[in-house]
């Protein structure tokens, strides 16, 4: 009996026409073009603008992207993971919407909150559901509508994030490629440094707190830039050395996009060249989940066969992914 493994299939994205640049955002707020770029790496973002689409939207975009590309029947897709942290209400999952907008007729969806980690650990769950011999084909989706969220009278965050969606088929296979490993961990007490204080069942929204922006996402910078380093470079390298790979026999390294400053960080700490990092954060800022499934389909034409592949997130909750794949 060969091991059954779950590899990705298809990909597919989608991010909205508007583009926020950093000169937009001089007009805004109290900044420059070349602070944001020397802070972030950030160069322009993309904003869906239209009030009528929310997140599910976005996602049912890159869905239909993959579908058509690839060429897939959506009635043979019968599980559906959506990894997002701005669904489109309190209650109701996004992921139904999604699957009535995506006419998946067949499928099962459950929405997860990771944060910028949801993807990975989405990933992760639809591999289980892959080698378990249940679920045939799970769509494995990353999608932020981050502008709703945003208080863009704030200089410290309304310069990182922006809205997009991408998306990947996962399948089984018994050949010797797909997802070989993953590590993830989670470090609670760090909560308070990155989250939206109201609109959850600890502090309903009131006036008090939206005249307080409260309903907003707030970040301690320092705090979150420093454990995204420490944490990715740890549970990465716990990764590799498990699984016996050395830095020379990594291939390419797909990591969240966040800062460019921590991506740098990140790829001194293991060693491994930043011209083997896939990055895209200048065209699209933090898209929180859709950042690695962008990645995976801006570059999807780099990936070959027997590539070994390193994902890895941080984020809110100070919940940390890492994830090896074989092309």
């Amino acid at each position: 009996m060969h091991q059954i493994k779950a590899y990705i299939k298809a990909i597919g994205g989608y991010v909205p026409e508007t583009i926020l640049s950093n000169t937009d955002l001089e007009n805004i707020v109290n900044t420059t073009a070349d602070w944001i770029v020397e802070r972030t790496g950030i160069e322009e973002r993309r904003i869906e603008t239209n009030p009528d689409l929310a997140t599910s939207d976005l996602a049912s975009f890159a869905i239909r992207d993959l579908l058509l590309t690839y060429k897939i029947d959506p009635a043979s897709i019968d599980c559906l993971l959506l990894a997002t942290s701005t669904p489109d209400y309190g209650l109701a999952p996004a992921s139904s919407l999604v699957c009535k907008k995506s006419n998946l007729l067949n499928a099962w969806g459950i929405d997860l909150n990771g944060a910028c980690s949801g993807f990975l650990q989405a990933l992760t769950l639809g591999e289980s559901l892959i080698i378990s011999q249940r679920y045939q084909n799970v769509l494995v989706v990353g999608a932020d509508k981050m502008s709703s969220i945003v208080n863009y009278n704030n200089r410290n965050t309304s310069i990182l994030f922006g809205d997009g969606a991408g998306a990947v088929l996962l399948s089984a296979t018994t050949l010797d490629k797909g997802i070989i490993d993953f590590l993830n961990t989670t470090d609670g007490t760090g909560t308070e440094h990155l989250l939206i204080p109201a609109g959850g069942s600890k502090n309903k929204i009131t006036k008090e707190l939206i005249d307080n922006e409260q309903q907003f996402i707030h970040q301690i910078g320092k705090v979150v830039f420093k454990n995204a380093i420490e944490s990715m470079s740890k549970i990465t390298k716990e990764l590799m050395q498990r699984n016996k790979l050395q830095k020379e026999s990594i291939d390419w390294v797909v990591p969240h996009q966040a800062n460019l400053r921590i991506i740098k960080a990140l790829s001194n700490e293991l060693e491994i060249p930043l011209d083997q990092f896939k990055i895209n954060i200048q065209k699209y800022g933090n898209t929180t989940a859709a950042t690695i499934p962008l990645c995976l389909w801006d570059y999807k034409t780099d990936f070959k066969t027997g590539s070994n592949i390193i994902l890895t997130a941080f984020g809110a909750g100070f919940n940390c992914s890492s994830m090896y794949i074989k092309w």
